[in-house]
């Protein structure tokens, strides 16, 4: 499950939830086995600079390898870049999860305490 941040100048005039679901859909374009991205957005008032930053994490998986990066880094950054109609700094980054992360569902004991 992939897990996408946006994180951008407050002054950019962005749909952040539209760009999450562009991301998703472009990820699972280019990788059917990639599952739901999870997203978050975090705009700043306190900035230097017009930006937008987004920062994508994967694991890694045999088929992701470097011409599959290629190919996901370009199809992120035409793809959001066509839903942005400001001039901005843009920065992606595409990553992969080592072995000290962990990604799976948590769901609460019926009494609300942890099983």
């Amino acid at each position: 499950m992939p897990h996408a941040d946006l994180k951008y100048s407050a002054d950019l005039n962005i749909d952040p939830l539209a760009l999450l679901k562009r991301i998703e859909s472009i990820i699972q374009s280019q990788d059917a086995t990639s599952g739901d991205c999870k997203g978050c957005a975090y705009p700043t008032a306190l900035f230097h600079h017009t930006h937008l930053l987004i920062e994508v994490s994967m694991l890694p998986k045999v088929h992701r390898d470097a011409d599959f990066v290629r190919q996901l880094r370009d199809a992120l950054e035409i793809g959001v870049k066509a839903e942005i109609n400001a001039p901005c700094a843009f920065s992606l980054a595409l990553k992969f999860s080592d072995e000290g992360y962990v990604t799976n569902m948590h769901t609460p004991a019926p009494s609300g305490r942890m099983a």
